[in-house]
């Protein structure tokens, strides 16, 4: 059955005092959540919009599909940060995440981050929302790879690339210089366009995936906002479902998000340390 629930925003400056009030809003809920970005900088991921974060001129699906140009180059930055990107290890918050669905706390994760981290944590319930890296689909046949394939490939024909030193984005990739000799990978299968199997700028995230997320949110007694700025719109829709349900929404996020009016606390810390609290304080 769902307890009842009246909004009533908390404010308070105090992280321990915001962290009380979520607890006492959380406690003998089911929680629906979503993850975004700042939960894996942990983990050696870089921020898209935190502190530091360098301004980003993201690669288009139009960019991609239309030119071999911008091709070669996406393959040749995406190529030497996969590397690093499959390297990173879940840290705490993935964990503590982890353990609150195997507790029966949280009815499952969906997250807009492509590293895979959640599944590697040990959660079981995870709606990626923008894809996962780790896959590679043909564009024209649909056939699927696994990205370790597709690098050893890449590795191959291209044992010249260099620039294990180069700065990681939050997608797994890095800017190259020149990639005018990059030889790009074609499907196996039929010779078609390969791409990761994550959502570029300019796509939709898939139906399905969102239909499956939005499950989740409506089976839900709450809804938990971790390391997101909200600013992309499949999180937005997601928080309107739960505030039209009436859901109490807790944000954990260092800096403003564009949820945070509706927010009934706002948890101004780190994710990681956020979430492990979370875990002790309600019991799991």
């Amino acid at each position: 059955m769902t307890i009842p629930y009246v909004h009533s925003p908390v404010s308070h400056t105090d992280t321990q005092t915001q962290l009380d009030a979520a607890v006492d809003v959380l406690r003998g809920r089911r929680i629906a959540l979503l993850t975004g970005a700042g939960l894996s900088t942990d983990s050696g991921i870089p921020d898209y919009r935190g502190a530091g974060a360098p301004v980003r001129t993201p690669m288009t699906f139009s960019q991609f599909l239309g030119d071999v140009n911008f091709r070669k180059r996406y393959w040749a930055g995406s190529h030497l940060g996969w590397k690093r990107f499959a390297a990173a290890a879940p840290n705490a918050g993935h964990t503590a995440i982890a353990d609150l669905e195997a507790a029966g706390l949280v009815n499952g994760v969906i997250t807009q981050n492509v590293d895979g981290l959640h599944l590697r944590a040990g959660s079981q319930r995870v709606v990626d929302l923008h894809g996962s890296m780790d896959r590679v689909r043909c564009l024209t046949c649909g056939q699927y790879y696994a990205r370790g394939d597709i690098a050893a490939r890449l590795a191959a024909a291209n044992p010249w690339i260099e620039g294990d030193d180069l700065p990681l984005s939050p997608d797994g990739d890095v800017q190259i210089a020149s990639v005018d000799d990059f030889v790009v990978p074609e499907c196996s299968v039929c010779g078609g366009l390969l791409k990761p199997d994550v959502v570029f700028f300019g796509e939709f995230v898939p139906v399905e995936k969102f239909t499956e997320a939005s499950a989740l949110v409506q089976r839900a007694e709450a809804f938990v906002v971790a390391g997101s700025s909200l600013m992309v719109n499949s999180g937005i829709r997601l928080l309107d479902q739960a505030v039209k349900k009436k859901l109490p929404v807790v944000i954990i996020n260092r800096g403003v998000t564009k949820g945070d009016s509706r927010a009934v606390v706002k948890i101004e810390a780190g994710t990681s340390e956020t979430l492990v609290s979370l875990l002790t304080r309600l019991g799991a």
